[in-house]
């Protein structure tokens, strides 16, 4: 069954980004799950036990002065596999990517 985390690492400060919320939605807004990062910057475990394949949507609440927000849009294709999207943020930008 296909499961989802997420890592958020502050890279302006050298270390894990704690205590930013994170949810889970559907495409059409649907909310699935929430969580908020802990000391490592982990929320292991997000949304229902097992995604479907489709397009989902990421909303991390960074309350930044640049980007109060950030949204991935992310595609699952396999329904059995685990899916990873790590965050990596600084003051005025940021990148995200499939981990493992």
């Amino acid at each position: 069954m296909s499961t989802l985390s997420t890592h958020v690492l502050d890279t302006a400060a050298g270390r894990p980004a704690e205590g930013i919320r994170v949810t889970l939605e559907t495409r059409g807004g649907e909310p699935l799950g929430e969580g908020v990062t802990n000391a490592d910057g982990r929320v292991s475990a997000l949304g229902p036990d097992r995604l479907d394949p489709g397009d989902y949507v990421l909303r991390f609440d960074t309350s930044g002065p640049f980007h109060p927000e950030v949204v991935v849009v992310f595609t699952v294709a396999d329904p059995e596999a685990h899916y990873h999207v790590p965050l990596l943020l600084s003051p005025y930008g940021y990148t995200t990517y499939r981990g493992s």
